[in-house]
């Protein structure tokens, strides 16, 4: 069978991340939202997005095929909903398409004329930028049990002061010495060839992804996860990293969400809670105006390739694009466009060449480089996210 996951109506929901890759890879947990459907499946997939994406993320469509909404998280309930699908049949929650089965290609596809059937249990799904970080506790745990099960961590080095080591992965090649793991409140996974160094306290929920570095004397409290290649330190509650991004150095970051190829400056810090205790609103990019979370404590959402310098200070609920460049004293405003170059004082437009300067040289750093594809992505981005920059 040909799985297919689609973005579905919360794609812009999810901007800033969404302008560089699909819903189902947004990570939340330990995996990605395609990895889990992955694992569940046995079957690898393909998607269906924005036409400007297809290049990096291409659709296979066959004579038969499964589509599946991506916002929505697998369990082993829906999984088995879905693969019992016929075909001219859907499966919906509410009003809400999860998954159909169709021989159609995607523009034939009438769903009215579909037999439904209606998922009635629990599953996660990510609606808007702040599900990442809110649900990430429930998506680890149900992450650590799936990659698991059936399997046995290496030894936890005699080293640590541990609790709850019945809660704690430690996957081949990791290296975690001196560190405090407390596992009571949720698990912590250590992924393969990663570095947890001395010092480091961590409350679970956490994970960490493959070849990822815990710097000396972090606090972590969870429920965090760290993807792949990333690098943090200093005090961190409650984030989300995609991969390959740093916050290597002292300042506090909490309830916060961070793509891929962001650096955040030594002494940075956000604010996650506002002086007068009242819900956090942030940027929509749909509406074009600020929508209230229903959160009181809602800190910052960073789209991939974006940068801050030293001391940099993030208001409650700031939102930064892709690409964006943020320096200087004072707070910047809490919305920061993609392409964006400056602070408090102003923004400039940061052009694409100089962009794609700065992207590849951070990659580089980790033996990558930025593709013909990628840069035709960042420059679409660019072009759509004109009309919010000036200069």
């Amino acid at each position: 069978m040909n799985f297919i996951l689609f973005d579905g109506p919360v794609r812009n929901s999810l901007l800033p991340f969404t302008f560089t890759r699909p819903v189902a890879d947004i990570r939340i947990g330990i995996l990605t939202i395609r990895e889990k459907w992955e694992h569940y499946l046995g079957y690898t997939t393909t998607t269906v997005t924005e036409d400007y994406l297809t290049d990096l993320f291409p659709m296979v469509e066959m004579e038969e095929n499964i589509l599946i909404n991506a916002s929505f998280l697998p369990n082993e309930e829906l999984v088995a909903l879905i693969s019992d699908l016929k075909e001219g049949e859907a499966i919906f929650s509410g009003e809400e398409v999860v998954a159909f089965f169709t021989s159609d290609t995607q523009e034939e596809v009438d769903l009215d004329s579909y037999k439904a059937i209606e998922y009635e249990g629990d599953c996660i799904r990510v609606k808007n930028t702040w599900d990442i970080f809110s649900k990430n506790g429930e998506a680890i745990e149900e992450d650590f049990n799936l990659i698991t099960r059936n399997r046995k961590s290496m030894p936890i080095p005699g080293s640590n002061r541990v609790i709850a080591p019945e809660n704690i992965f430690i996957e081949e090649g990791a290296v975690v010495e001196c560190c405090i793991l407390n596992a009571t409140h949720g698990p912590i996974y250590i992924g393969r060839d990663a570095l947890v160094m001395e010092g480091s306290a961590i409350r679970g929920g956490f994970a960490l992804g493959e070849n990822g570095v815990v710097k000396m004397g972090a606090k972590i409290y969870g429920p965090t996860t760290a993807g792949p290649s990333s690098k943090i330190g200093g005090e961190i509650s409650n984030v989300v990293i995609f991969g390959y991004s740093n916050k290597g150095h002292d300042g506090y970051l909490g309830n916060a969400v961070i793509g891929e190829w962001c650096n955040i400056g030594a002494d940075s810090n956000n604010s996650n809670l506002k002086n007068n205790y009242a819900p956090v609103r942030i940027w929509d990019y749909e509406s074009e105006r600020f929508a209230h979370t229903g959160l009181q404590f809602c800190g910052l959402m960073m789209g991939d390739h974006s940068k801050c310098g030293i001391n940099t200070m993030f208001n409650t609920g700031t939102v930064v694009g892709v690409s964006a460049n943020i320096f200087g004293s004072g707070f910047p405003r809490n919305f920061i466009p993609s392409f964006s170059w400056g602070g408090a004082a102003g923004f400039t437009s940061f052009k694409p060449e100089k962009a794609f300067e700065m992207a590849d040289a951070m990659m580089n750093r980790k033996g990558l480089k930025l593709s013909e594809k990628e840069k035709a992505v960042l420059q679409e981005v660019f072009e759509q996210t004109s009309k919010w920059r000036k200069g």
